[in-house]
């Protein structure tokens, strides 16, 4: 999230606690139901794989996988450009080729990456928006999936195409499949939402993803 959006939230951030019923979430799926699973889906291969996803603004995605049975570590960072410029204050620019990012740390056998990949699609983000999520505009909010295996690929690719066939979304599929190193961001930013729960972005964007999670994935809902 940019600088100049955080002061102009901070300014409505009485606003946003004292009228939470209007807060709704952007979700460009048809209906409330969650997405069909994925034709896809590649047999674990250990106990522990590494996801990297990019879905706008860090924040709510890290929060939502911290919240998924299986997930065992998130860590917000920047992905798809040069480490060296890997910091908030150069991402923000919009021209170091990062992406906003999270890294998964997860059990295989517990959740697959077939599933993140339906969560990331149904409540993280809307995967149709073109280099911005939300009030969040710029190349760094793209959404993008970042494999770490040539499976991870496949599967990527192909629930991809599959989402596109099903006609669930208003408009098409804008996530890419890229390639690109992971950086963690600074610690200020790790478990943003838990250390700040009513930060004005928070309680505005972030907060009605978290509980569409619980909805429609409640048996992988981890409190």
């Amino acid at each position: 999230m940019t600088r100049t959006l955080k002061v102009g939230l901070a300014a409505a951030a009485v606003v946003a606690v004292a009228l939470p019923a209007a807060v709704t979430m952007r979700n460009s799926a048809t209906g409330d139901a969650t997405l069909p699973p994925a034709a896809l889906a590649e047999r674990p291969a250990g106990t522990r794989e590494v996801a990297v996803l990019a879905g706008g603004c860090f924040w709510g995605v890290e929060a939502i996988y911290e919240h998924v049975k299986g997930v065992i570590d998130v860590r917000s960072g920047y992905a798809g450009g040069d480490r060296r410029s890997a910091d908030y204050s150069s991402v923000s620019s919009g021209r170091t080729r990062h992406a906003e990012a999270v890294r998964i740390i997860f059990d295989p056998r517990q959740v697959s990456y077939a599933e993140l990949l339906r969560i990331f699609f149904s409540v993280a983000h809307d995967p149709t928006e073109v280099n911005r999520q939300g009030p969040d505009v710029g190349p760094q909010y793209r959404t993008a999936i970042f494999p770490q295996t040539p499976a991870q690929a496949r599967v990527a690719r192909a629930y991809i195409a599959q989402l596109g066939k099903t006609g669930a979304f208003k408009g098409p599929i804008a996530t890419r499949i890229e390639s690109g190193a992971f950086a963690e961001a600074e610690p200020y930013h790790q478990d943003f939402m838990r250390r700040n729960p009513a930060h004005p972005y928070i309680v505005i964007h972030d907060r009605p993803k978290l509980a569409a999670l619980k909805r429609e994935f409640p048996t992988r809902w981890k409190g």
